[in-house]
């Protein structure tokens, strides 16, 4: 065989053993590919699925409480109420306190108030001469401490002669014409009324012009 021949077919054999070759390796290099892809896959589905379940069970502990917890906010729920209720109760006590002593001292006040008339009265029957005898200022005396008593305890007493008339403060038990004063004023007072802080205790028994 010539040498040009055996050149020709070596060239030949040498270019079908690089295909070949080639095709192999380009096979090989798709079936890795594919093969790392499933793998990815694979390893990606495992991770996710702890991750998915530490989720899941993370949630159920959180939903589920501890009895313990449970017990201790139902304890501090009603201890609140409790306290709640307490302070209410505090609050209606001290008021009905407030109430009842209002009753009370306006009880005794309307006891005194008749011993502070008679002494006005007595008083007002005294002669010029006896005004200023032993026994008048004695008795004046008493009247004024007893009027500093009422008064330290809020007792005021209620202006009624010249005022207009008031049936919130004042009592009309006669009635006159008299032109020479206004229409509803107060011109003569039978009794003195008085005042417990901001309540009456006792109207005025007045007289009413016009």
């Amino acid at each position: 065989m010539a040498d040009t021949d055996r050149d020709r077919i070596e060239d030949e054999m040498m270019e079908e053993l690089e295909e070949d070759t080639a095709e192999q390796m380009v096979e090989e290099a798709v079936s890795d590919t594919a093969q790392e892809s499933r793998e990815g896959s694979g390893s990606g589905e495992t991770q996710a699925g702890p991750k998915e379940e530490e989720k899941k069970s993370f949630f159920k502990k959180k939903d589920k409480k501890d009895k313990k917890d449970v017990q201790i906010e139902e304890l501090t729920d009603k201890l609140k109420r409790s306290m709640a209720e307490f302070e209410n109760f505090r609050k209606r006590t001290e008021k009905e306190k407030a109430a009842m002593f209002e009753v009370g001292a306006k009880s005794v006040i309307e006891k005194v108030l008749p011993v502070v008339d008679n002494f006005e009265r007595g008083m007002a029957t005294l002669k010029d001469e006896e005004a200023h005898s032993p026994f008048a200022e004695g008795m004046d005396k008493i009247y004024k401490q007893l009027l500093t008593v009422l008064e330290s305890m809020d007792v005021k007493p209620i202006e009624a002669l010249g005022q207009e008339f008031n049936p919130d403060f004042h009592n009309a038990v006669m009635h006159v014409e008299d032109e020479s004063v206004g229409e509803n004023i107060i011109v003569e007072e039978f009794q003195k009324g008085y005042l417990y802080r901001d309540s009456v205790v006792r109207h005025s028994m007045v007289k009413v012009a016009n």
